[in-house]
This record gives structure tokens, C-alpha cells and sequence, in this order.
């Protein structure tokens, strides 16, 4: 049987119950660098430091809460995005380093990275990414126009590093640009076909070319927001950053 591994988004809805107040800053996991959310309680606290090391006590080993504050009204971890910053990695040589297997995609093609270059420039700008979205799990319709403000193509020796920021994204829309770079890198398709897919607004017509990337690579990077809406409300407490705990020292008798 699989061991159950549980993410930031379970976990977090486990511990809702506890109908937090607060803004959660920074909550580490492995397909997230940095992640916000936010709790409302009933009342307000004097001091944060004891909720924040309650909440690190209860969490699993592999996710900590680094930053608690208070927070304006208008701020919601959700709707005061700005742009987020996604990273996918690919680890390009017929061997897979053992240190980078949970972390990067393994491709053993040698892969053109300046063509992929030259496919990720077409993705830049306000675009409807209709073709590049699997339905999502939810009811909610989103809106498929999404503004992309760079795609940069990194190689550093076998490991190319693919880094996307845009005003928002559709369910599994940057793996599934991911799939068709990957195509373009193999020289299985050229750097125009990119145009020529996000025009057809038709996700079949992306599954004629590719198909989609594993998870592991994927990491959200950086979720900027509002300036206006971060600032702390008047009379709030203080920012915890955890607490600094030192051992006591003991002095031992001597013989």
C-alpha cells in the first residue's frame, strides 16, 4: 500500500477547524517553495509567538510555518495575487542524478534548448491559454486569458530550468506548456507551433503534439501580492518569526 504523503492544501484544511485569524506566511513543502494563506478567528491575539509554535507542533515534519502576522481586511491569500512565479526542472543526461529524482523531470534526449527558447517567447503576453488547460475539479469557470510576463529558459550543465511568471494560471496549464517545450527541445515539432495551438483554443488539438509532464518538476516559486493590501492593521501584534530556543547550560560535578 502507499504511504499517504499529505500536502500543504490537506493539511491545511485539517487544521481550518481551528478558524485562525492571521496572515500564514511561507509554508514549505516539496511542490512549493513558498505558499501564503490566511485564517479568521474571533478574537484577536496579544502575541503570536505561542499560536505560531503550536501550529509548527502540529504540522507534519515536512511542512513549517517560517512567518506569522496580522493582517489588513482587504487581504485574501487568494485574490490579492498578483503574479505567481513557477519553476519546472528537467535533468537532461541519460543518467538521472539520484539527488535531483524527486525534484526534475529525467530526460535522456539531448535537448535543443535554444528552440525551446524560441517557443516560450510566443507564450509572453495576454493570450487565451484555452489549449493548454485540462478541465478543472472544480465548478468554477475560470477566465482562459492569462497574461504571461516572461518565460526565461535556463540550462546549467545537465539541469534546465524552466521559469514561468503570469497573472494566473488554468489547472495544469504550465505543465502542459512544459509537454510541448519538451517537444520543441526533442526537434519534434517547431517553435511555431505554439501560436498555432494557443490560436485553436482547443486542449485536443495540444494532445495531437504532447502529452503532459509528471508533477515532481513543478514548483510554485513566488506568489507577489497587492503592496497596498501586506501592510499591518493598526494596534496589531507583532510579527512572529518563531521562537529562538538555546540550551540551558548544566553544570556536571566533578570527580
Amino acid at each position: 500500500m502507499q504511504e499517504f504523503m499529505p500536502g500543504v492544501r490537506s493539511v491545511l484544511i485539517l487544521t481550518k477547524s481551528w478558524e485562525f485569524k492571521t496572515l500564514i506566511k511561507k509554508l514549505i513543502n516539496d511542490d512549493f517553495s513558498s505558499q501564503v494563506a490566511h485564517f479568521i478567528t474571533p478574537f484577536n491575539y496579544d502575541s503570536l509567538e505561542g499560536v505560531h509554535k503550536a501550529l509548527n507542533g502540529l504540522l507534519p515534519s515536512d511542512i513549517r510555518v517560517r512567518e506569522i502576522s496580522s493582517a489588513v481586511p482587504e487581504f485574501h491569500a487568494r485574490f490579492s495575487v498578483k503574479s505567481k512565479i513557477y519553476h519546472y526542472k528537467i535533468y537532461n543526461d541519460t543518467i538521472m542524478d539520484p539527488f535531483h529524482r524527486n525534484y526534475a523531470h529525467h530526460s535522456i534526449y539531448k535537448l535543443n534548448v535554444a528552440a525551446m527558447r524560441d517557443a516560450a517567447r510566443h507564450f509572453v503576453g495576454k493570450h487565451d491559454f484555452s489549449a493548454f488547460a485540462n478541465t478543472s475539479r472544480n465548478d468554477r469557470v475560470p477566465n482562459p486569458v492569462k497574461n504571461i510576463f516572461h518565460f526565461n529558459v535556463n540550462e546549467m550543465g545537465p539541469l534546465v530550468q524552466l521559469e514561468v511568471e503570469g497573472s494566473g494560471f488554468l489547472f495544469r496549464q504550465v505543465r502542459n506548456m512544459v509537454a510541448l517545450l519538451l517537444q520543441v527541445g526533442r526537434e519534434a515539432v517547431s517553435p511555431d507551433i505554439v501560436p498555432r495551438i494557443l490560436g485553436s483554443r482547443d486542449r485536443k488539438e495540444l494532445a495531437k503534439f504532447a502529452l503532459s509532464v509528471p508533477p515532481h518538476g513543478l514548483c510554485l516559486l513566488v506568489v507577489k501580492y497587492n503592496e497596498e493590501h501586506l501592510g499591518l492593521p493598526p494596534g496589531g501584534p507583532e510579527t512572529s518569526f518563531g521562537r529562538n530556543h538555546s540550551i540551558s547550560k548544566c553544570k556536571l560535578p566533578s570527580f
